[in-house]
């Protein structure tokens, strides 16, 4: 029995397409992709760890399917020269535009095959199966694709809906408790933005959550799902709306480039939850408790909630310059105005804060 969700893009081929969640479902995921996509011919992209794991070998049940292994795995792989590799296997492969990509592996692995599926021949479909938490939980969902420059990150990138997404829960089981742990962040980002009551259920269930029961892992995807497939209806091409999903993140991104990627991008978006909750404060947009109550659930899943000691606060002003949605070298904050609703500035959901608050902040933090 799977828990299905669908998302429904109008602009996109197909209308949107359907996320389908499950306990131990890997091993028989290809015959549901035959079924499915049974006229395409298939091409697997993922990564060493997914290797070593045994994840692929469950996927393909000893089938001889053209695959690109990322290697080293990590952020360090989202580059260019990675694409330009995948595209090449693929053609060497004499695959074409008939070509279903299968990305198997977490939000890395997602992003640069997302993105190779969308420039080869023009863009061919591809297919999610998700294996980490911060994946399983939001980059999997809503088409966004991206590499990184050597300036920042996600400079590159693309709009690329999937076709479809598959998600076993079991296959976080093999994630080190680092990883599992910070990718739950987006979790709690998608409560704090979207659902107080998801919040509340995050708070009392996080035992549950971190000895990763799988009918609490099962729920808490289905509900991520339900969050994020919501906002990318509403905001395909983050218009307006789906902006929201970057709370926390315009720091973070710069915390995570900062850090040369040594902290994990959950780790570096708590970081960046807690500087938006410190800028609700100075902007009096926060109630007694809030940013409080954030920390500990933070701290209860062992992210880090403060800016390690030796990032500079001038070389964090730079990257947050540099990022993507900059205009005018300085980009709009996602805040919220309670927990569960986002503050809006003339029906916009990103808004302006003066680069002197954030200094201030990062100054505290």
């Amino acid at each position: 029995m799977m828990l299905e969700h669908k998302v429904r893009i109008p602009a996109s081929p197909g209308a949107g397409y359907t996320i389908s969640i499950g306990t131990g479902i890997l091993g028989a995921l290809w015959a549901r992709l035959e079924a499915d996509f049974g006229r395409h011919s298939k091409f697997v992209v993922t990564d060493e760890h997914l290797v070593s794991a045994g994840h692929l070998n469950t996927l393909l049940g000893g089938r001889d399917v053209p695959a690109f292994v990322i290697s080293p795995a990590g952020e360090t792989a989202k580059t260019i020269h990675t694409v330009t590799s995948i595209i090449e296997a693929m053609e060497k492969a004499y695959l074409g535009r008939d070509t279903l990509v299968i990305a198997l592996g977490g939000g890395t692995v997602g992003d640069i095959a997302g993105f190779a599926a969308a420039i080869f021949k023009r863009g061919v479909p591809i297919v999610h199966i998700p294996t980490t938490t911060v994946a399983q939980a939001d980059s999997s969902i809503g088409g966004k694709t991206g590499i990184d420059s050597s300036l920042s990150k996600n400079a590159f990138g693309a709009f690329w809906h999937p076709a479809a997404v598959y998600i076993d829960v079991a296959t976080v089981g093999t994630l080190d408790d680092r990883q599992f742990r910070a990718g739950l962040v987006e979790s709690v980002k998608h409560a704090i933005i979207a659902d107080s009551q998801y919040l509340d259920y995050l708070e009392a269930n996080l035992d549950a959550v971190l000895q990763q029961k799988p009918e609490v892992l099962e729920h808490v995807t289905h509900w991520n799902c339900k969050i994020k497939g919501s906002v990318v209806e509403a905001d395909p091409s983050e218009r307006n709306k789906r902006r929201i999903l970057n709370y926390g993140h315009t720091v973070g991104h710069a915390v995570e480039a900062a850090s040369g990627f040594e902290l994990l991008h959950g780790e570096a978006v708590a970081v960046g939850i807690i500087a938006a909750g410190m800028i609700e404060e100075q902007m009096q947009l926060c109630e007694p408790g809030r940013l409080e109550r954030i920390r500990g659930i933070l701290e209860k899943l062992g992210v880090p909630v403060r800016l390690p000691g030796n990032m500079a606060e001038e070389n964090l002003i730079d990257l947050i310059k540099r990022d993507k949605k900059a205009v005018n070298k300085w980009p709009r904050f996602v805040l919220i105005a309670k927990i569960g609703e986002v503050y809006r500035q003339g029906g916009q959901y990103a808004v302006e804060v003066a680069p002197d608050v954030v200094m201030n902040v990062l100054e505290r933090l």
